[in-house]
């Protein structure tokens, strides 16, 4: 038996003036699943994500969420289970407000929406920074206290603060270094196996979205070109992009290194 998508995005079209950023792009996401959506700088990823969270435009089309439409609903008029949709987005210092400790920046949410009483939400924090694996007294300091890598943690805690049932990872390990960027993703695959939650994951590297994503949806120029199984898309793509994205990305052996570049050239200008 199917299990019915969580999240359905049909036919979505973003327009600004004579510019159309998304073409009639439809994506589906089920309960507990991670889809990844790639593709170069300015093909339209984020602008997906950004309709989703209600904080971007909609021209045309729907979008919903667990049977709610939700299109063009602002974050703060969601209620229920519209608002358990959350982000982390690429930079964990520009999200996170530098004047507020982690603890402050934890509670504000759950006491905003009325989930929990302040004294309440504190000990929630502390099961929050269990979650993402930083240290209790983790919660009494400010972002600048900390690496990327565990100011990316606190936003991902952030998120978590509401007990999302989708997340929006908007290239979430892109500004971090590539041991850090794994010790993340991990994160976020043992954080799903533990919670259920489900995850849109953006990046323009097919490489990560292969190690964290089930099925992988590609997009240029504002259009999903392929969408399917990740090993299907990733090893085996249909579409002379995704092919094209493949044979881009850089191995580690010279050999193969230099075939994938021939390929790629004769693959580029065939098109």
């Amino acid at each position: 038996m199917t299990t019915a998508p969580l999240l359905t995005c049909e036919n979505l079209n973003v327009s600004f003036g004579s510019h159309h950023v998304l073409k009639d792009a439809s994506i589906d996401i089920r309960p507990g699943e991670t889809v990844g959506l790639v593709g170069e700088s300015g093909s339209g990823k984020t602008t997906i994500g950004r309709a989703i969270l209600g904080i971007g435009p909609v021209t045309s089309g729907r979008i919903v969420f667990d049977g709610q439409d939700i299109t063009g609903v602002a974050p703060r008029n969601r209620t229920g289970d519209a608002a358990r949709i959350q982000a982390v987005f690429q930079d964990p210092y520009s999200s996170l407000n530098p004047a507020m400790t982690v603890e402050e920046t934890l509670i504000e949410p759950m006491v905003y929406r009325g989930l929990y009483a302040p004294v309440d939400a504190k000990a929630r924090v502390r099961d929050l920074l269990d979650q993402v694996a930083l240290p209790a007294d983790a919660a009494h300091r400010y972002p600048r206290e900390f690496s990327g890598g565990q100011r990316q943690r606190v936003a991902i805690a952030r998120a978590l603060a509401l007990s999302p049932r989708l997340v929006i990872c908007d290239e979430p390990v892109s500004a971090l270094d590539l041991s850090t960027q794994a010790r993340v993703m991990d994160l976020f695959i043992d954080i799903q196996n533990r919670t259920g939650v489900a995850y849109l994951f953006v990046s323009h590297d097919l490489a990560v979205v292969r190690h964290i994503s089930h099925r992988v949806a590609v997009m240029r120029s504002g259009e999903i070109v392929e969408f399917g199984n990740c090993d299907q898309v990733t090893s085996n793509p249909k579409h002379p992009y995704t092919q094209r994205l493949l044979l881009a990305a850089p191995v580690a052996d010279p050999a193969r290194q230099a075939l994938r570049r021939e390929a790629f050239e004769r693959l580029s200008a065939a098109s």
